[in-house]
């Protein structure tokens, strides 16, 4: 429809008169609200909570009290171009208006005129900021001028990088998503530092009609709008052509991603001792606590329905806990996975052993190489038992401690005192529980007492640090330790070194790949609680599994359950294993027969027996029993198979004899194997160092 110069010229005039009524009611309202009404900011401060890690990196964040996602925003925080590309699309003269732009309201006012409808809107950045600070329910005249004296408010307070970041903050992109930072990581899961062009584009158009263009659920509409941005950039030569026509080809993902939800009940204690806090910074390493909680909840879901699994990863040397893993899913109500596990007082089973022999190593009483006798004893009524029931007789200290043998641990401690071992704890800064009798037993080199996830890492993590204990934080207020100048000694270098040379020669797990790191399992009491903490040159990781009720749960041990996820937990965390440090000055391995007499076999004080000054029982043959009858049948060379024979108790070197006479003239080993002439009755005789003997009366069978 053609318009008259006429009519022109008069819609020209009344839209002169207007503006210029305008305008005067503009300043009049400002100069009153200015003065008497000044903008209310809080909107702004009304953030997410976060828990970030030691680089910064979004842990968890927390819903407002309103329930949205509005994560703070910094300019810092986001692409670079994302920025130049927003400005260039709704506020071309942001960086130098005074919060409305007098060009685009005649331009959009002109276009208006001449075409009878609204072709292109005048809102700036800042008025959109105003809108969002307060809302309005309908358009109108009112509206519009308080939208705009707002503006021109925000301006005499704000500067234009607040402003920008204000509204990078409160703008909203659909449901309960409000700023880019939480769209960005919605919708394609990443923060919006490093954005594509087709992601930017799609972010600067969403806020003008969010819940029509979100792309998890109008993802057609979000790439039309997407489209469209990239075309005006492309026309106003903000875009080359080849850049619009890349980013005009990539696809519209309609996925939205849940926000980063790692270290659950680390966040929540962080949020609720201090609520009024919007960053809260801990000592964790996304990347180490992500991959944690996965093989956490891997192997949870592999072991048992109802057990949780804890774990705790930390730098030995500074004492930062670099990931905390307190159950494998927190919202797992099975698991009750809202408990923190990694604080839960527990009974550690032989995790303590190593403790016990540092300090017999600390105090002279043994070597490595020292020979200590492993056979059931009697300590004032208290019989410990080795966990396979079997015993090994004598045997040296390196491999008692890395077979986790039960009997010589309560021979040294019994020689340490229960009292001197409490007190190592409670210099290292580690809250223990005793029994309700409240006195420290030898029953504490088994398992017998109490400890956390928590404190035995800690405790692990000074054999990790030459023996110097270093406190565990996670960098919450209240939780972070000051650098002590001298730190507590736990075990002396050469005691220290000799452990640790111990523990890295223990058996790796079945079916895992070998690793240079010293470890050491436990069990408790009726396989409640399975343990495995291990350490390398610097780092310090420990496993608990079990269920937060304290139930039991057959078959787990510390060996077959807990072992497989530490080394699992390794492998997998990203970290690069650290060389062990060189031993001290003074201090290397040696042979038995280099010992000084007094060193070359532990005397112990406990046991039973009938001789004088002999500690362990008579020896017995359990294998074959008396009055067995053997079939030996013949093996693939056509020979028969030797028969075996399984020797309990007595004082090694042992002599065994068939039928009186020796064939086996001084072994240490408890079983042995013997190739009988012919069938028919046989007589063994075994032997022992001492001179006591056992013998058993069988019939043999050879099947031809």
């Amino acid at each position: 429809m053609r318009i008259s110069r006429q009519k022109l010229l008069k819609w020209v005039a009344i839209a002169g008169t207007g503006g210029i009524g305008l305008t005067a009611i503009v300043v009049i309202t400002f100069l009153v609200f200015d003065r008497y009404y000044p903008p209310s900011l809080s909107a702004i401060e009304e953030v997410s909570s976060e828990v970030v890690d030691r680089d910064g990196k979004l842990l968890r964040a927390f819903v407002t009290k309103q329930g949205r996602w509005r994560l703070e925003t910094g300019l810092d925080d986001v692409d670079a171009e994302f920025v130049k590309l927003l400005t260039a699309y709704e506020d071309q003269r942001f960086w130098s208006h005074a919060g409305i732009d007098p060009y685009a309201m005649f331009r959009a006012l002109g276009q208006f005129v001449a075409n009878g409808r609204i072709i292109s809107g005048a809102s700036t950045i800042t008025m959109q900021l105003a809108r969002l600070l307060e809302p309005r329910k309908k358009r109108s005249l009112r509206s519009k001028v308080r939208q705009i004296v707002l503006a021109l408010q925000i301006e005499r307070r704000l500067t234009k990088t607040e402003i920008l970041e204000a509204y990078l903050t409160l703008a909203p992109y659909g449901g309960n998503l409000e700023g880019i930072r939480a769209a960005s990581l919605a919708y394609f899961g990443k923060e919006p530092k490093g954005l594509t062009l087709s992601q930017a584009a799609l972010l600067v158009a969403l806020p003008q009609s969010p819940e029509l263009r979100r792309p998890d659920r109008q993802a057609k509409n979000a790439r039309m709008a997407r489209d469209v941005v990239l075309a005006r950039m492309a026309r106003a030569e903000v875009l080359a052509p080849g850049e619009v026509e890349r980013a005009a080809s990539a696809p519209v993902s309609d996925i939205r991603h849940a926000l980063p939800q790692f270290a659950p009940h680390l966040a929540q204690r962080a949020v609720l001792q201090h609520p009024e806090k919007i960053r809260h910074k801990v000592t964790l390493k996304r990347s180490y606590q992500q991959s944690l909680e996965r093989v956490a909840l891997a192997h949870a879901r592999n072991i048992d329905a109802n057990i949780s699994v804890a774990l705790i990863l930390a730098d030995a040397n500074s004492g930062e806990i670099l990931a905390e893993v307190g159950s494998p899913d927190f919202l797992d109500a099975r698991r009750a996975g809202w408990v923190d596990m990694t604080d839960a007082m527990r009974s550690p089973g032989s995790a303590l052993k190593p403790f016990i022999y540092g300090l017999a190593l600390e105090e002279g009483l043994v070597k490595p190489e020292t020979l200590i006798m492993d056979s059931p004893a009697n300590f004032s009524g208290y019989r410990p038992q080795n966990f396979d029931m079997q015993y090994q007789g004598e045997t040296s200290i390196r491999k008692a401690l890395q077979l986790s043998l039960n009997v010589p641990a309560v021979h040294l401690l019994e020689a340490v005192g229960p009292s001197r071992l409490l007190a190592m704890f409670r210099r290292a800064g580690v809250k223990t529980e005793l029994p309700r009798s409240g006195r420290p037993g030898l029953a504490i080199a088994l398992g017998g007492m109490g400890i956390s996830l928590r404190g035995l890492t800690q405790l692990y993590g000074a054999l990790a640090n030459s023996g110097r204990v270093v406190y565990l934080n996670n960098g919450l207020e209240g939780e972070v330790i000051t650098p002590m100048a001298n730190r507590s000694v736990l075990l002396q270098p050469g005691a220290n070194w000799h452990v640790s040379d111990i523990l890295q020669g223990a058996a790796v797990p079945r079916n895992t790949k070998a690793l240079k790191v010293a470890y050491k399992t436990g069990t408790s009491y009726g396989y409640r609680d399975a343990w495995s903490v291990g350490y390398d040159g610097r780092h310090v990781l420990g496993v608990w599994v079990g269920r937060p009720d304290n139930g039991s749960i057959p078959g787990i041990t510390g060996r077959l359950t807990a072992a497989p996820i530490l080394f699992d937990a390794f492998a997998k965390s990203g970290l690069t294993i650290v060389p062990f440090k060189p031993a001290p000055a003074g201090v290397s391995r040696t042979v038995n027969r280099d010992l000084p007499v007094t060193l070359r076999r532990f005397r112990t004080n406990a046991g039973s027996s009938t001789i004088a000054g002999i500690s362990e029982s008579e020896p017995q043959i359990i294998y074959p029993p008396e009055g067995a009858r053997v079939e030996l049948e013949r093996n693939g060379k056509n020979q028969h198979f030797p028969l075996v024979m399984k020797l309990q108790n007595g004082r090694p070197p042992f002599r065994w004899l068939a039928n009186g006479r020796l064939f086996s003239p001084g072994s240490r080993r408890r079983v042995t194997t013997w190739i009988p002439d012919g069938s028919g009755f046989s007589t063994l005789t075994v032997i022992d160092a001492v001179g006591r003997a056992n013998s058993v009366n069988i019939y043999i069978s050879k099947i031809e």
